[in-house]
């Protein structure tokens, strides 16, 4: 199994309201690719709880069956439209971890 953990810090020059709707679209549309992509077995986004020593806004947690399952994900249409219609227009920064586990 690979791990995939992935941190964004959204835009500074979004609303409050803004980011709360962005992080509720980033939740629905990257949990919701489970049974979409083949290889992903599970994700987790967290979007609440943030405490002020934060440095990130939203974080991505999943698991999938390999590196092959990762490298197929990153590249599936599905994928593809989320991070382009709900993370990437909202994000300024990313950070990613893969690791076997």
């Amino acid at each position: 199994m690979v791990k995939h953990i992935i941190l964004w810090t959204l835009n500074p020059e979004l609303s409050e309201e803004e980011k709360n709707n962005v992080k509720r679209g980033i939740k629905e549309g990257l949990e919701g690719l489970v049974g979409k992509v083949p290889g992903l077995i599970d994700v987790k986004v967290n979007i609440d709880g943030r405490l002020a020593s934060s440095t990130c806004d939203v974080m991505l947690d999943s698991t999938l069956e390999s590196a092959e399952a990762l490298k197929a994900y990153a590249t599936h249409p599905c994928h593809v439209e989320v991070a382009n219609t709900k993370v990437r227009p909202y994000t300024v920064q990313r950070t990613c971890l893969d690791f076997e586990a």
